[in-house]
Parts: structure tokens; C-alpha cells; sequence
């Protein structure tokens, strides 16, 4: 069920994820209004009916809810904060989601002008990547105003499984933070895991099915575990956006004067893969360092 004050929905930000997100809300009877840097990737979602905008401003004045998923927090920055950002543009009583992986401390500066501008700002980042966003199964942890995050239910529903509120301004955020330093040390260990078994002689994809559902089982061992031991490096979440996040973990527990030496040791490993030139590969290819 949409909720009946919200019509009209915004998305900016067609990437990996972010076409699939889109595609569940136009087939779930909302009018989709659409922006991306490149247009060729709205065309599919055109063709079955959604409203192209040449920019962000053009988009904010014709939607109820708006929702982004760019790239880096200076991307969140502009788009939300700049002078013709959503803020600026968007209409009185609408409710903007950044479902982009952001610094928790911009989520909660744009839920503040968002505020005084009589505007409601969400921060939902997602995980569950490519796939989770193919088939709408997605976690959503969201920050921000109840009442907002109550609205906007129906519509979050259409894009994932598992969708919380967890606090105020910047607690989606947070969360996310905590899954990504989760994610960190888990994909070290499914790589020495493989790694292990590779040199020990084992088939490593029958080691990963045995493994896979004990104690270690996970869904980074059940389901990038396999790509790694077949050499699969495809992104479904980039090497790049990963260095990303762990950076603004790196900076937020440096802010609580917090020591988390696996994602510290993530982040290093993480940063040589991308100076060999893999910055483009999903995040499995961690696995490349074992390899060498």
C-alpha cells in the first residue's frame, strides 16, 4: 500500500543498485521522476513510463519523496546542501532519503537545514548489494525524524526486506558504519579461508559448501566465497565505494577515539588493491592479494 499523501517519487543516482531500487517503485504504482549523471541508464525505467529531469533542481518541485544513492559524500554535499540542491528546491513538507553510504555527521547537517527549510531528511543507507537490490531484499537502517521514517514505510518496503528505524539524524548512518566494519574483517577471513584450503590442496568450492553451513556460515563465505574461488571479480558493490566507507569508519571511531585494528588492516589491504589497478572490481577481489 502507498501511503495516500505520497504520489510522486524522485530518484537520483541509477547505478548498480540504485536502477534496481528505482525500477521497484515505478512497478509499485508510484509516478517515478528520474536524474542520473548519464541518461542511458535511466532509459530502461523511461521506457516503461518514468519522467526524466535534466538535474536535481528540476526534479525536487515535482516529487512527494525524494530519493538518492550517489557515490561519495562530497556527492551528497552538492546535491543536497549546494544552491540549487534539494533543500533549496524541494517542496514544503517533502521528505528526502539518502540512502547513499555517507559521513553520519553531513546526514545529520542536512537533516538540520532540511528542518528549517520545512523539509523532512532521512538518512537509509542500504546493504544487501546488487542482488539485494535486484529483488528487493535490501536492509535499510534509517535515521532521522519517526514521523517521517512512518510515511515513507510503504515505499521503503518495496526496496527492502529488513528495514529499521534506529534513531535520530545520522543513526542510519551509524549503522551502516557498523556493517561495513563487520563486512572489513569478514572478507579477510573468507579469503584466508580459501586460500588456506587452495594451498592445502583442497577444492576450495567444496571446502566453501561444507564450511558454509557450520558455525562460519555467512552470507559473504556463502555467496562471494564462490566468485572468489572461481576468479570472479564482477562488482556488485566496488572496490572504490568500499575504501570509501571504510574511510568514514576509519574517521568516525577516530572521532570516539575508538581502535578497530581489523578495519584498520582492511583499509590498508583494500588501498593496494586499488594502487594494482582493481578499483573497479567488486569487493571480492580481496582475493586477488592471496593469489599473488
Amino acid at each position: 500500500m502507498q501511503a495516500s499523501s505520497i504520489e510522486s517519487v524522485g530518484f537520483i543516482g541509477l547505478g548498480i543498485m540504485g536502477r534496481h531500487m528505482a525500477g521497484h517503485v515505478l512497478a509499485g504504482g508510484y509516478k517515478l521522476h528520474v536524474y542520473n549523471r548519464s541518461r542511458g541508464n535511466a532509459e530502461p525505467l523511461l521506457a516503461k513510463g518514468a519522467v526524466w529531469h535534466e538535474s536535481p533542481a528540476a526534479l525536487a518541485p515535482a516529487c512527494d519523496v525524494i530519493v538518492t544513492i550517489v557515490g561519495y559524500p562530497a556527492d551528497v554535499e552538492q546535491v543536497y546542501l549546494g544552491p540549487d540542491g534539494l533543500i533549496e528546491r524541494a517542496k514544503p513538507g517533502s521528505i528526502l532519503i539518502d540512502a547513499t553510504t555517507s559521513s553520519p555527521t553531513l546526514a545529520a547537517r542536512i537533516a538540520s537545514q532540511a528542518h528549517d527549510k520545512g523539509v523532512s531528511a532521512l538518512d537509509a543507507p542500504v546493504s544487501g548489494g546488487d542482488v539485494g537490490a535486484r529483488d528487493a531484499k535490501l536492509a535499510i537502517m534509517v535515521g532521522g525524524d519517526a514521523a517521517a521514517f512512518a510515511r515513507v514505510g510503504p515505499l521503503l518496503h518495496l526496496m527492502g526486506k529488513n528495514i529499521a528505524h534506529m534513531g535520530g539524524p545520522g543513526a542510519g548512518q551509524h549503522t551502516k558504519m557498523a556493517n561495513q566494519i563487520a563486512i572489513a574483517s569478514t572478507m579477510m577471513g573468507v579469503c584466508e579461508c580459501i586460500a588456506y584450503a587452495r594451498n592445502a590442496g583442497l577444492d576450495p568450492e567444496m571446502v566453501l559448501k561444507v564450511v558454509g553451513t557450520g558455525a562460519a556460515s555467512s552470507f559473504l563465505l556463502n555467496n562471494l566465497g564462490p566468485r572468489m574461488a572461481k576468479g570472479d571479480y564482477a562488482a556488485g558493490f566496488y572496490v572504490h565505494h568500499f575504501i570509501k566507507d571504510l574511510s568514514i569508519a576509519l574517521a568516525e571511531a577516530e572521532q570516539m577515539k575508538l581502535k578497530l585494528p581489523g578495519l584498520a588492516l582492511a583499509k590498508q589491504l583494500y588501498d593496494r588493491l586499488s594502487a594494482q589497478g582493481h578499483s573497479q572490481d567488486g569487493t571480492q577481489a580481496l582475493y586477488r592479494l592471496y593469489t599473488s
